[in-house]
């Protein structure tokens, strides 16, 4: 019976590299998938508000000025025109006075721009809360 001859250590190494021609194979592949689908893919459209002149002014607007050091004050424009200084608790209350009623009157705020953003988030939600239905901000427009 013959004898097993023992092995050779030298017939078989352990391979300790990684193959990288399948990786750079799919790589390929996946690249080219971009590049055809890249330009069929439409750019998505978001609709942004534009700022522009309403067609016919309020005959009332109720105007909630915001100076530089947070002070309140109430202006109301319209057939009764006044200007009251209040502070935030009581600024919702203020404001359905002047409204007399009319949920539709609109409100704008005007607020330096050197204060606090969290000042007219503030004013906007003591608003809301209290049921003001048009609550909008004065923006200044740059020639």
């Amino acid at each position: 019976m013959p004898s097993a001859a023992p092995r050779s250590a030298r017939g078989r190494r352990a391979i300790n590299d990684i193959n990288m021609v399948p990786f750079i194979d799919v790589m390929l592949v996946l690249l080219i998938i971009f590049m055809v689908t890249a330009p069929l893919i439409s750019p998505s459209v978001i609709d942004v508000p534009s700022v522009g002149k309403a067609s016919a002014q309020p005959e009332q607007v109720i105007q909630v000025l915001i100076d530089a050091q947070e002070k309140i004050e109430l202006k109301s424009t319209g057939s009764t025109s006044a200007q009251i200084s209040v502070n935030l608790s009581s600024l919702p209350q203020q404001v359905m006075q002047l409204q007399g009623g009319n949920a539709n009157t609109p409100v704008v705020i005007s607020a330096d721009k050197g204060i606090k953003y969290e000042t007219v988030v503030k004013v906007m939600d003591s608003l809301q809360r209290a049921g003001v239905q048009r609550v909008g901000l004065s923006v200044q427009l740059q020639p």
